[in-house]
């Protein structure tokens, strides 16, 4: 610390902040961000296959998160170090292209970059490492194109689908209730999928969790769940044949938008005020009743003197309904959202054939169920679980088994799992990195190596030798050229993966591939950071 002086002769202090800061540069730096990753990637190594560990997470609130779907662990996390941040984006972003493979491609990027630290100490330059890493990856990726096969599949006849969804739930808490939810997800994709475009819109597919009940209790529900209730006790628990006025506009007398006071000063005044209140409600009420509506949906509340009058009027309703929740509804019913009581019309209402009142166990929980709706594009799947946690994390794995459905409706393309297609494409690239004269050809063996790790990690999660697994593996791949030969994580008794029906989207495999490359040759291309106090 010390003192200085500016033009005007005020004392000026200075704190020597720059001698508590450290530097690292060249060789020091790289070392300084793979271990970052590499600490963040062991993290997730064990989370990996189907017989991987969840993790138990406890944010500062003490709330509890119990998971080991990838993209949640490390956003939960909360890393502070600037390299372990950009494993969370890519993480993030598998998860945002493709939906599943978020724990697979940070421990490919894990993986990548402690071979890069191998190659590093024996003197080759990370530029000279990343366009070998990038070399590789396209050799990988066009090997695994032509190792791939195509299905077609239909409404009626969807197997295939859900085989594969299968194997994305396989390593998740719900795997003991594998095919009844892998079914619930692929008709939930097929319902809302444009099989001529092949295109599947997610905004018309809701998830509505509720502890509560078993997880075989999760169901499909053709029409939409909203968490709310009708407005007053004693309306009508269950509609038939309903029509629906989609109301954004509240039950209540006009709010003047000018500061301008009203005094009451008798009993007369006041009367009248209420009178000409119960007129506005009356009015509104007759308005909904006119345009032939028997449920009114609002998108705002009201108070117990409007839901008083809609009882007496025998018009149930329901208030508070969230905007996305009213686009739902607007979408299965094919009605029309109307912002004025004066625009409503018969030609606006929505229809439904039945609208219940449902109520679970002993609590005073209730949510309300659209069925027989005449758009059937708009789903809800229903997710049941015995607490909370349980609830969350089948939602989550819910999630990532409809992505994987929704990416084979885009392109029917499948590779196999448990290991298979690393394997295949580890050999592919060892046999290219052989024709490579210059010094590339050991960053594109690194590559391969790392490729090993994936099947590696699944065999030391199942229990299994990794080393010895691993070879026997390679070694029977080579010798049947057979490329769904991998990891039995299942102890099923045989390496064929594609007798056991383990199946991952071809396009989740290849964003694997991409992404984790792109991130490591970002990392290795940082060669200066500067850090205040420790290395975190």
């Amino acid at each position: 610390m010390s003192l200085a002086f500016d033009e005007n002769g005020r004392p000026v202090l200075i704190l020597r902040e720059q001698e508590k800061k450290a530097r690292l540069r060249g060789i020091e730096a790289h070392k300084a961000h793979i271990l970052a990753a590499k600490t963040v990637a062991s993290t997730l190594r064990s989370s990996l296959g189907p017989k991987g560990l969840d993790k138990i997470i406890v944010d500062g609130d003490g709330g509890v998160t119990v998971t080991n779907d990838g993209a949640t662990i490390l956003q939960e996390m909360q890393v502070e170090n600037e390299i372990a941040k950009l494993l969370v984006q890519l993480s993030k972003a598998q998860d945002d292209e493709i939906g599943d493979g978020t724990t697979g491609v940070v421990v490919l990027a894990g993986a990548l970059l402690q071979q890069a630290e191998l190659l590093l100490d024996r003197g080759l330059h990370p530029i000279r490492i990343a366009d070998g890493f990038e070399t590789a990856c396209d050799i990988a990726v066009e090997h695994l194109k032509t190792q791939a096969d195509t299905f077609e599949f239909t409404a009626e006849d969807p197997e295939q689908l859900v085989k594969t969804c299968m194997t994305s739930l396989g390593s998740k808490i719900v795997n003991r209730d594998l095919r009844h939810l892998a079914e619930v997800c692929v008709d939930a994709v097929l319902s809302v999928a444009d099989l001529e475009r092949r295109d599947v819109d997610f905004e018309l597919i809701k998830v509505v969790g509720k502890e509560g009940g078993a997880m075989e209790d999760t169901q499909l529900i053709k029409g939409v769940i909203i968490d709310k209730q009708f407005s007053h006790p004693q309306m009508d628990k269950e509609l038939k044949d309903v029509k629906i006025a989609i109301l954004t506009c509240p039950f209540e007398p006009p709010k003047p938008k000018t500061k301008h006071k009203l005094n009451v000063k008798s009993k007369e005044e006041f009367e009248k005020l209420y009178k000409q209140e119960q007129a506005y409600f009356t009015e509104m009420v007759a308005q909904v009743k006119a345009s032939g509506a028997t449920l009114a949906c609002s998108q705002w509340g009201f108070d117990d003197e409007a839901n008083h009058l809609l009882l007496q009027n025998d018009l149930p309703a329901i208030r508070w309904i969230g905007g996305v929740e009213m686009e739902l509804i607007a979408i299965a019913t094919n009605g029309n959202i109307v912002p004025r009581f004066s625009d409503l019309t018969p030609e606006k209402l929505g229809t439904a054939g039945t609208v219940r009142e449902l109520s679970f166990g002993t609590t005073k929980d209730k949510m309300i169920v659209f069925e027989d709706c005449p758009n059937q594009k708009a789903v809800t799947i229903f997710v049941r679980g015995g607490n909370q946690m349980i609830v969350k994390e089948t939602e989550r794995s819910i999630h990532d088994a409809l992505c994987v459905a929704r990416n084979l409706v885009r392109e029917s393309t499948i590779i196999y799992g448990g290991g298979a297609a690393e394997i295949t494409c580890s050999l592919a690239v060892s046999d290219a990195a052989d024709k490579h004269s210059n010094v590339e050809q050991y960053a594109i063996r690194a590559f391969a190596n790392a490729l090993d790790d994936i099947p590696m990690a699944l065999a030391a999660n199942s229990g299994l030798d990794p080393v010895g697994t691993l070879a026997a593996v390679k070694a029977a791949q080579v010798e049947t050229g057979n490329s769904f030969l991998g990891v039995d994580c299942a102890l099923k008794g045989t390496n064929d993966m594609k007798a056991q029906g383990v199946f991952d989207p071809l396009s989740s495999k290849v964003q694997q591939f991409r992404l984790a490359t792109q991130m490591v040759k970002m990392i290795l291309k940082l060669d200066d950071v500067i850090v205040s106090g420790a290395y975190q």
